[in-house]
């Protein structure tokens, strides 16, 4: 099941949501992206979204970013479940 969010992990901690959102906006129009941080320190955990505007620029970045080296890191990018209850 396709959707437009997708799960990045293997983020450089030093990488910011800016910076993310940069990365993935060739792919089409980035409408959200959140870097998990740790509540105390405030560090990145290394993960964290990017949405898109459809399913179809969603895929595409999946497609072409995924295992993409990224501050000597190579990225993880999968399609997010929903984790909405019914």
């Amino acid at each position: 099941m396709e959707s437009n969010k997708l799960f990045v992990w293997n983020i450089s901690w030093s990488l910011n949501w800016q910076q993310l959102k940069e990365l993935f906006w060739e792919f089409g129009e980035v409408s959200f992206v959140r870097i998990i941080t740790d509540r105390e320190t405030g560090r990145s955990k290394g993960f964290g979204f990017v949405e898109f505007a459809t399913a179809d620029e969603a895929a595409k970045a999946k497609e072409a970013m995924d295992g993409k080296e990224i501050d000597g890191r190579a990225l993880k990018v999968d399609f997010a479940e929903d984790r909405r209850e019914a």
